[in-house]
């Protein structure tokens, strides 16, 4: 790999030239220079909307951020645009690898050795079968199919596959307590609500419904009322509803695991079933405890939308696991984020459930004012004045914000790039990129006032009609 010095000179003659900069993104990359990295493979999708090698490498960042969630969901959405990609596939199959789903790391793997064989990685293979990924479903890979036996030699022409190690598999209870999902609370969630900027009125409404409870156990016990219990976070999206999920754990000095839809769904009938299971059983292991499931609309949707009984097994098993009473969930608080709650079922909302919803609105102007003092923090900004820009920002999300920063940033590093010198991002450049990104929250009101409207017999959102400024 050139120089960084080296090829920012090269980029310097030709600022367009996309291998260049791919180039100096992966040196960018190899230093753990990720932002600088991050630059680079942006401009190169810019360059060539949808480039596969920018996307993926855009993806690795996340994951050494730790951002796996994030990660597979772009890997999973280029691969739909660029399912012959191999790169793709092995960085998922690492990433699947380090989630510790050794099965689902086995296919990726043999996707990209199907794709282009001398991706072939005996170590990665060794470390995927070390966590279980013996063969997963799919074709053979080239290691597997060297020598098959008269056995798999007949499966494979009947269409079928052979495991040697299926006996032992099922051999294991699928719903033993003391199985392990393969995942870990984060012991130190490294946030509570006085690292959260503004929304105080949630911040007051979450210690009312969840904190007090749980610092209080006794007394409420005395009451008949037990600490835990489900609670659905539901608001436009981008808005800090994983934020402050987050932080609540922190204020209770609960262990805190957030758990993505890759880590549940399956492809094989019953397994989504028993992976819930077991998220809930270590959950009540490690009680006192928070399991946050974001999007929980695509886990807990209507069973009348759905057309497969796969899907309402699912959702009747996670009914099964929120239930109070027969779960045993002491200590356990369940909290769901959802950008439509009118999509969830409506059995989720009964009481012992997900009974506490919570409305997260878009942030007023003292947490704009705070969102805006963390994004300029480490970055070359100069005569920002957050409060003026606050101002401007009115009915956007957090991540609508970022958005405004993200497109100012680019013009500044654009010329930077080609001048070589750092370029500051101004407010003025800040309040010109405010102008072209529109808030994302505005869609989302005019569906959710709707259904305040007129699908809100039972109450549920009356919060919106409140923010809103609507009489019933």
């Amino acid at each position: 790999m050139a120089d960084i010095q080296s090829l920012k000179q090269a980029l310097s003659v030709s600022p367009d030239n996309l291998p260049i900069i791919l180039m100096l993104g992966q040196a960018y990359l190899e230093e753990f220079q990720f932002d600088e990295a991050r630059a680079a493979f942006e401009q190169a999708v810019q360059l060539e909307a949808g480039n596969p090698v920018a996307r993926t490498l855009l993806a690795q960042i996340l994951e050494l951020e730790g951002k796996s969630s994030e990660a597979i969901l772009r890997l999973e959405q280029l691969l739909g645009e660029h399912p012959t990609h191999a790169p793709a596939w092995i960085l998922k199959a690492k990433i699947l690898l380090n989630e510790s789903d050794g099965k689902g790391a086995r296919q990726a793997y043999n996707h990209a050795l199907e794709i282009d064989n001398s991706l072939a990685d005996e170590s990665l293979l060794k470390r995927i079968r070390e966590a279980g990924g013996r063969q997963a479903g799919g074709c053979a890979s080239h290691q597997d199919s060297k020598n098959p036996t008269p056995q798999q030699q007949g499966d494979f022409q009947a269409g079928a596959i052979y495991d040697p190690d299926f006996e032992e598999e099922f051999e294991e209870d699928p719903f033993d307590e003391n199985s392990d999902p393969g995942i870990e609370f984060e012991q130190n969630p490294g946030s509570d609500f006085d690292r959260v900027g503004g929304m105080e009125t949630v911040k007051e409404d979450i210690r009312m419904k969840i904190l007090y409870p749980m610092e209080n156990q006794e007394l409420f016990e005395a009451y008949g009322k037990k600490a835990g219990g489900g609670v659905l976070l539901y608001g436009p999206p981008g808005c800090g509803k994983t934020l402050i999920s987050r932080a609540t754990a922190g204020e209770i000095n609960a262990k805190f695991l957030s758990v993505g839809l890759h880590q549940i769904l399956d492809m094989w009938i019953g397994k989504s079933e028993e992976k819930l299971h077991e998220i809930f059983e270590l959950a009540r292991r490690n009680a006192p405890s928070v399991l946050f499931f974001d999007e929980v609309d695509a886990l807990a949707a209507d069973r009348k939308d759905m057309r497969t009984s796969a899907g309402r097994t699912l959702i009747n098993q996670f009914l099964a696991e929120l239930d109070r009473e027969s779960a045993k969930n002491d200590g356990v608080l369940v909290l769901g984020a959802t950008n439509a709650p009118w999509h969830l079922d409506s059995a989720f909302l009964r009481p012992g459930r997900f009974d506490r919803l919570i409305f997260v609105p878009p942030p007023d102007e003292a947490a704009r004012t705070e969102i805006v003092r963390i994004m300029a923090e480490g970055k070359p900004v100069s005569d920002l004045d957050p409060a003026s820009l606050a101002k401007r920002l009115k009915e956007f999300s957090g991540a609508d914000i970022k958005a405004t920063f993200d497109q100012a940033i680019e013009i500044s590093l654009a010329e930077a790039m080609k001048s070589g010198k750092i370029v500051p991002v101004t407010q003025k450049q800040l309040v010109k990129s405010s102008r072209q990104v529109k808030p994302s929250t505005r869609k989302w009101f005019e569906s959710a006032r709707n259904y305040a409207l007129y699908a809100n017999q039972s109450g549920f959102y009356d919060d919106i009609l409140e923010y809103l400024g609507i009489e019933k």
